[in-house]
């Protein structure tokens, strides 16, 4: 058996928790379902996002010549820097919730 000791506070979500309650619950069949369809649409979209940042290195990597203004230049660097700290966060917060869930 697991139990999800996730803390609201931690994630800077408790304002949108509250009345909600302490009590443990089981989750249902249904509900993990539902929770497992979520998990693998996520781990899609990074299988997704991967696919594409592998064309764009093999574009960067290739022998064509690439030409941009300097406005492209800072707004792809823009970007990237972006997306960076997004999937750095989502690392971070994944890594929080797989602690958050123990075995008992």
């Amino acid at each position: 058996m697991y139990e999800i000791i996730a803390n609201p506070e931690d994630y800077q979500i408790d304002h949108l928790i509250n009345g909600t309650g302490n009590a443990n619950i089981d989750i249902s069949k249904e509900e993990r379902d539902k929770w497992t369809g979520e998990i693998v649409n996520f781990s899609e979209k990074l299988f997704e996002f991967a696919k594409k940042s592998k064309e764009l290195a093999k574009l960067f990597s290739g022998p064509e010549k690439i030409s941009a203004t300097p406005a492209s230049l800072k707004t792809l660097k823009i970007q990237l820097f972006m997306i960076n700290d997004a999937l750095t966060t989502a690392i971070e917060i994944a890594d929080r919730l797989e602690s958050d869930i123990i075995k008992k």
